[in-house]
């Protein structure tokens, strides 16, 4: 079993290569600006799509970056070193992303206007599709079993830590009327309703039009094929597709597939106690 030496910061693993001592001190001292938009999620609860759908949204459904900028440049995560290389080339609004959780925005978010665009996904989904993250990114550790990964999960030894902390960090905030919240199974189920809802939150007010283009353009479909959003660009070392497609299905209720009933109750077992206190209606359920 492989072992990756991650990078630990303010008690998460961040995997190495990415993230650097540097890149996180910039994304301390990185100056938010009020028209920022962040698209902020758990690891794989929908990241890739924002990063589709924030440019076209704040554009008015202009193809062009999403043709000819990749993903990590085009929308880049707060935390990673890309973001210092590109950051000059971004126009307003400067769309980003982050796994951050709350605590961790730098000084300058919590002073400033910038919206933030939170997406939760059923955490019995975020679970696969990390399983299968881990065995072709050259850069996480083997996840072994699926029965041992389910206790890594639970126990916050993957990246960015516990699921339940990090919503549960996201859903406390003082944001106010700068914070949407949406989940994945809202998306795969009425993507141009939800489109619609994000761009009049932020303010964008498109056509039907636009919205039917956009929504067209970010079907599972079309961005698997898309070079520039698909990871296909990223050499095998990083990420080996061979092993598993970095875009795997795109859809909600895969871990169906996955789960026996033990492995199901101990789950949302552990689950459920850490979220009891949380008063938020949710399309999944934790049985």
């Amino acid at each position: 079993m492989s072992s990756i030496e991650y990078i630990c910061y303010h008690g998460l693993l961040l995997p190495p290569g990415a993230h650097t001592a540097e890149s996180l001190e910039f994304a301390r001292n990185f100056l938010v600006e009020d028209t920022d938009v962040f698209a902020i999620t758990y690891p794989k609860s929908g990241t890739i799509w924002m990063q589709e759908i924030l440019p076209l949204v704040l554009n008015g459904g202009d193809l062009t970056p999403v043709h000819t900028i990749p993903n990590w440049d085009r929308v880049p995560w707060l935390e990673e070193k890309r973001l210092a290389v590109v950051v000059d080339k971004l126009t307003s609004p400067r769309a980003m992303v982050s796994h951050f959780p709350y605590s961790l925005m730098p000084p300058s978010f919590f002073t400033s206007k910038a919206k933030v665009i939170y997406v939760m996904r059923n955490p019995k989904d975020i679970i696969v599709s990390s399983y299968y993250f881990h065995q072709m990114a050259g850069f996480l550790d083997d996840p072994g079993t699926f029965d041992e990964f389910i206790d890594k999960f639970l126990e916050g030894r993957v990246m960015f830590g516990k699921w339940t902390d990090h919503v549960k960090s996201w859903r406390h905030t003082e944001l106010g009327d700068r914070i949407m919240y949406i989940t994945y199974e809202e998306m795969v189920e009425d993507l141009p309703a939800a489109l619609r809802r994000i761009s009049d939150f932020l303010g964008r007010n498109l056509s039907d039009e636009a919205i039917k283009k956009i929504a067209e353009h970010c079907s599972f479909t079309t961005m698997k094929a898309n070079t520039m959003s698909n990871f296909s660009l990223v050499p095998k070392k990083y990420m080996d597709s061979d092993k598993c497609p970095f875009l795997r299905k795109g859809i909600a209720g895969d871990w169906k597939n996955h789960f026996n009933a033990e492995q199901l109750a101990r789950f949302c077992s552990v689950i459920r106690k850490e979220m009891e206190s949380e008063i938020v209606s949710l399309p999944w359920t934790l049985d």
